[in-house]
């Protein structure tokens, strides 16, 4: 425990007070790439543990998806020994992570007030919905953003109801705006000495993560509405039927869409003024679709994806979850690693030198709590 490890993050010791998925997902990143993260647990343990189905040999795989590399402690904030053992681990850490709710900690002397007046190298990281401020009561769960931010708005067809994205996004990016701070900070404490203190809230990395949208909105007066698979500036960038089933069609430049023309067999309409350059095509959008539906509806969707791939046109089949991965081992990505006999999604970083580091299976509860109570109290 605490000694130098293997990776761009060996010796860095993280104390990960978090749970559900903004916080873990920021440490199990931090993880791969080497710290040493000690995952203390409520008696209960965390939250995801209970979500399922879907489950692997009785664990949630939720659980399973967010938390490898890790070491589980069980720590009982109400107790004073467990308390006493948490301020050690507080006082020891590089970092700590919570996403209690604002001031949650602070009757626990775990708050950054307290944990920086011991440990004045601490980079502390605090993830919660709605900031510290006036929105400081309101829980931070990813639906609630979804919904406040702007996003379901956007999400659905024009004359259905708003929709949510089918994943936790903003908790996803919240963890990766966390575990960049992070990152920041610890290379600040580097030239300087000291740490400080990182704060990330869904809703602000739902609005960054809006970029155009959000974008349209404070630079241009735009009112973004939902517009179900179509693009407010691009044509073609949807999903267009094929012989058997769907394919995403980009055109992102007028050469893209020259090509995809050539494919199709209508190189002429890359000449027609109607759809010359991407604004006509968006203008003309309703003119031009059923054009290109007519071409594409002749063959299947996996002969265009060969024929448009290799002419450099942006296109992809819609698969599901299974598909996604399939492709991914297609093209020699790699996608799933095996810790201790429990399949995973690899870290999406690649580094050449010091690349991600997968030791420690996903932690049953307080499976490392004699080992880690043992270090806390040896000194």
């Amino acid at each position: 425990m605490g000694e130098q490890g293997a990776g761009p993050l060996g010796g860095i010791l993280v104390a990960d007070f978090s749970r559900i998925l903004a916080g873990p997902y920021a440490t199990m990143l931090l993880a791969d790439l080497g710290a040493e993260v000690v995952k203390v647990e409520a008696p209960a343990g965390d939250d995801t543990r209970a979500w399922m189905p879907p489950v692997r040999e009785g664990t949630s795989t939720y659980y399973l998806g967010v938390n490898r590399n890790k070491r589980s402690v069980v720590l009982d904030l109400t107790d004073p020994v467990d308390l006493d053992l948490a301020r050690r681990l507080a006082g020891r850490a590089d970092v700590m992570i919570q996403n209690f709710r604002p001031g949650g900690l602070r009757r626990f002397g775990l708050d950054y007030d307290s944990v920086v007046a011991a440990n004045e190298r601490i980079v502390y990281a605090s993830i919660s919905g709605f900031g510290t401020g006036a929105g400081a009561d309101l829980p931070g769960y990813d639906l609630m953003v979804q919904a406040a931010s702007g996003l379901m708005s956007l999400t659905g067809e024009p004359d259905g109801p708003p929709y949510k994205a089918g994943v936790a996004v903003f908790d996803v990016m919240a963890g990766l705006h966390a575990a960049l701070g992070i990152l920041a900070a610890l290379h600040h404490r580097e030239r300087s000495g000291v740490g400080q203190h990182v704060e990330v809230d869904l809703l602000s990395s739902a609005l960054s993560g809006l970029v155009n949208h959000a974008s349209g909105h404070v630079a241009g007066g735009a009112a973004p509405f939902r517009m179900g698979n179509a693009h407010p500036s691009l044509f073609p960038y949807e999903p267009m039927p094929a012989a058997d089933g769907e394919l995403v069609v980009i055109a992102g430049n007028d050469g893209q869409f020259r090509r995809l023309c050539q494919v199709l067999g209508v190189p002429e309409l890359a000449d027609d003024p109607r759809f010359r350059h991407n604004p006509d095509r968006t203008a003309n959008r309703e003119a031009l679709r059923p054009i290109l539906a007519d071409r594409l509806a002749r063959r299947t969707r996996d002969e265009w994806f060969r024929d448009l791939r290799v002419a450099g046109v942006p296109c992809a089949p819609i698969n599901t979850v299974d598909g996604g991965v399939a492709l991914a081992r297609e093209l020699g990505l790699d996608p799933v690693v095996t810790v201790g006999g429990v399949p995973g999604i690899r870290n999406p970083v690649g580094l050449s030198a010091t690349p991600p580091r997968y030791d420690l299976p996903p932690p049953r509860l307080d499976e490392h709590g004699d080992e880690i109570r043992a270090w806390l109290t040896a000194d």
